[in-house]
């Protein structure tokens, strides 16, 4: 069984362990569209909300925006409490509750968004530390976070740890750390448009209480 094979964990939260109703993500980037005179498709948006294509900055720029000006406006925009009461639990996240080792989240919402979020769901108990991501900490795939909530929990080089998460970031920050990786798909890969790998790959985390090789993928 996988998931009992490591010392601790750490977890990305938006994508791995939560979503949010797709029609918030859309009301939220109607009204960036209005502040920045850019007007974001469906696809665009969840493309920004999902990381899907890898860094959210770097597509910014690629459609003609300051990634600044739009973290700005978006930031703005959101109300805490609102994305919280839109915000769900995917129902395999339960695992999380009956890891019995530390476990930690890194994620790149902030702070003020975070809160709620964590409260609004009860499942703040979860987790031994959280770390949300920022300018001076960086931000995933850096491996300064997720060093920085290794730190928070105790862990030296000899505990064999592990990070989930839905994205390519997720990834390349626990292979930056030294960690094993788990990436669940939430997203229709050809919506991706690429292919994220991860010493795990799976659907859903339930695959990963199953019998070793029988219901996962593992890429070695």
């Amino acid at each position: 069984m996988v998931a009992r094979e490591y010392d601790f964990w750490l977890l990305d939260l938006d994508g791995t362990l939560i979503d949010i109703d797709p029609s918030y993500v859309r009301s939220v980037f109607e009204r960036v569209s209005d502040r920045l005179g850019y007007e974001f498709t469906d696809y665009e948006s969840e493309i920004i909300w999902h990381g899907l294509g890898g860094s959210r900055d770097a597509q910014l720029r690629r459609w003609g925006l300051d990634p600044v000006e739009f973290w700005e406006a978006f930031h703005s925009i959101e109300d805490p409490e609102v994305r919280a009461e839109n915000t769900f639990l995917y129902d395999d996240a339960a695992f999380v509750a009956d890891l019995d080792c530390p476990v930690g989240l890194v994620t790149h919402c902030q702070q003020f968004l975070t809160d709620p979020v964590l409260d609004g769901l009860d499942i703040r108990d979860w987790f031994d530390t959280v770390v949300c991501c920022d300018e001076q900490l960086g931000w995933k795939p850096d491996p300064e976070p997720v060093e920085h909530a290794m730190g928070q929990l105790d862990v030296n080089g000899t505990d064999r740890g592990v990070l989930a998460g839905d994205g390519s970031s997720d990834i390349g920050a626990a292979w930056n750390a030294g960690l094993d990786a788990v990436h669940v798909e939430r997203h229709d890969p050809t919506r991706r448009r690429q292919c994220v790998l991860g010493d795990y790959r799976v659907n859903s985390f339930d695959e990963l209480w199953s019998n070793a090789g029988q219901t996962f993928e593992n890429t070695d």
